[in-house]
């Protein structure tokens, strides 16, 4: 069983990375950002207020976002192991997932500013099946149209640059801190976040060893 969380701003392509390693390793991978737009889309008590921060650019609560990681890892459906993707967020939150569940390796996909800016505001998402599209690496056949369902393409309300900006210094501010708590600890695997998918993913199979 292999326990794995990837750390890195908006835009570094981490989910990505994250659901190849999925499908080929037979991981369960939770992502932060999905949970918080299934309670969304499910009109949840939590949904308003999730919705309101989102829009806004701004991060969760820690307390919200603890209780929702927790709920998920203690159902114990994922048998050969995850990969965490969107927390911790600070130091508070990896010293709570250190203790309560332990670790394999932290991999941080790192980019500059510059590129998470430009590809964040470069993404697109189907208003009915939900498909991602990044007008940079993968743009749909017909512009602003997807290719599997026909759907109107968008970009997510959060995806703007002021809110950008926002989450961006929120990741200098609290959450570098937290990977190096995990540096200090041996446990980050640097990785190009720059290049392209399958070299970014080349280099994470290979720091890990599978």
């Amino acid at each position: 069983m292999h326990k794995y969380i990837i750390m890195g701003p908006q835009g570094s392509g981490k989910g990505t990375q994250a659901k190849l390693l999925k499908q080929d390793f037979d991981l369960s991978h939770f992502s932060v950002g999905d949970i918080f737009r299934w309670h969304v889309q499910a009109h949840t008590k939590l949904a308003a207020r999730i919705k309101r921060l989102i829009d806004a650019g701004e991060l969760v609560p820690d307390e919200i976002v603890e209780t929702i990681i927790r709920r998920r890892l203690d159902e114990h459906d994922w048998n050969y192991g995850f990969i965490l993707d969107g927390f911790p967020r600070n130091v508070e939150q990896a010293q709570f997932f250190l203790e309560s569940y332990g670790l394999d390796k932290v991999i941080h996909v790192d980019v500059s500013h510059e590129v998470t800016m430009e590809r964040a505001l470069a993404r697109r998402v189907c208003g009915q099946c939900k498909l991602d599209y990044n007008l940079i690496f993968h743009r749909p056949e017909v512009a602003d149209t997807c290719d599997v369902c026909g759907g109107a393409l968008t970009a997510r309300p959060d995806d703007n640059e002021e809110a950008l900006r926002q989450r961006l210094n929120d990741f200098a501010e609290k959450t570098v801190p937290a990977l190096n708590l995990f540096e200090d600890k041996g446990l980050v695997l640097r990785v190009d976040g720059s290049l392209d998918r399958d070299a970014v993913q080349r280099q994470i199979r290979t720091g890990l060893g599978i």
